[in-house]
């Protein structure tokens, strides 16, 4: 790990105050989500979707339905992180690529997708698991690299779930795992709050 990468590590902090009058560009957007999506995922399913809702009336729908958080509308974009419910059936279309990269031979592609299927069909509560798994996965990089780009961020796990799948058109197999406002902070947020310290939190087996 080189000196900057601890150093955005170390520093970062959660956003509560973001300045409404600056966006993120569009296309800003779709560089911190092409870094969202080196994040890993079981079996490669790359099991999750991003919905950047940045228009003012998109965002006052998000916000109705996330606790009234100004959050929501204050930052340039907030995304809502989706987790896919894990499916053994998207194995070869997930692999393809990496076959044709020559990373993976062909003929190991039958065997992922018998693994993945013996783990996930017919049971409900490890396909979603993995849904969830994946979703924070590819958050937590969002989260540095926007950190990495000179913008602050806040999770969010207050909003009513039911009502952003219906709201957003979520496909019966996906799951809003959390919320996650991205823009630029203001001077009055607090700085990381100390944490535990490893004597409570690190065991050596």
């Amino acid at each position: 790990m080189t000196i900057s990468s601890t150093h955005l590590i170390e520093q970062r902090s959660t956003t509560n105050l973001f300045d409404a009058t600056r966006t993120v560009a569009d296309r800003q957007i779709e560089d911190l989500i092409a870094l969202a999506t080196t994040a890993p995922t079981s079996f490669n399913l790359q099991n999750w979707r991003f919905i950047a809702v940045r228009t003012p009336e998109a965002k006052a729908r998000l916000r109705k339905l996330g606790w009234d958080q100004a959050k929501i509308t204050d930052a340039g974009v907030t995304f809502i992180v989706v987790g896919q419910l894990a499916d053994y059936r998207t194995i070869p279309d997930r692999l393809a690529p990496v076959v044709e990269a020559g990373i993976m031979p062909a003929e190991m592609v039958p065997g992922w997708e018998g693994a993945a299927k013996s783990l996930y069909d017919d049971k409900p509560q490890q396909q979603r698991d993995e849904a969830v798994r994946s979703a924070t996965f590819g958050a937590s990089t969002l989260i540095y690299a926007a950190q990495a780009a000179g913008l602050g961020s806040a999770p969010m796990i207050g909003f009513d779930a039911p009502a952003i799948a219906q709201e957003f058109r979520l496909g019966a197999n996906e799951v809003p795992v959390l919320l996650l406002a991205v823009g630029h902070a203001t001077s009055e947020n607090w700085p990381r709050k100390p944490r535990r310290p490893l004597a409570q939190v690190l065991e050596f087996a």
